[in-house]
């Protein structure tokens, strides 16, 4: 999936939603370094995008950054509040407050 998704960026179809994609895709392979770079793309295209913000904390969780974790999750919940998507504005609310108990 991973190389299919890189081809698609190396022809120059650069959108949030590929790029979503292979931040998941990395991931999810255990690579949070290539995930967050492909989630900032991703944000960067759609600062809406919630799922994304979700997404890129997890990443930066992964590669032991919590300070940036938080950052993410925090721009995150903004833009869950911003366009009423609820359910992502609950889970990074719970993830934050496991940051918090952990500090």
């Amino acid at each position: 999936m991973l190389d299919s998704l890189e081809k698609m960026l190396a022809k120059g179809m650069d959108n949030a939603l590929l790029r979503f994609g292979l931040g998941k895709g990395y991931l999810d392979a255990g690579d949070p370094q290539k995930a967050i770079e492909h989630l900032q793309h991703c944000v960067a295209f759609d600062p809406k995008y919630s799922a994304a913000w979700k997404l890129l904390g997890k990443a930066w969780l992964a590669a032991g950054d919590t300070a940036q974790a938080r950052q993410a999750w925090e721009q995150g919940i903004s833009a869950a509040v911003g366009h009423g998507d609820k359910q992502a504005e609950k889970e990074m609310t719970v993830f934050l407050k496991k940051l918090d108990r952990k500090a």
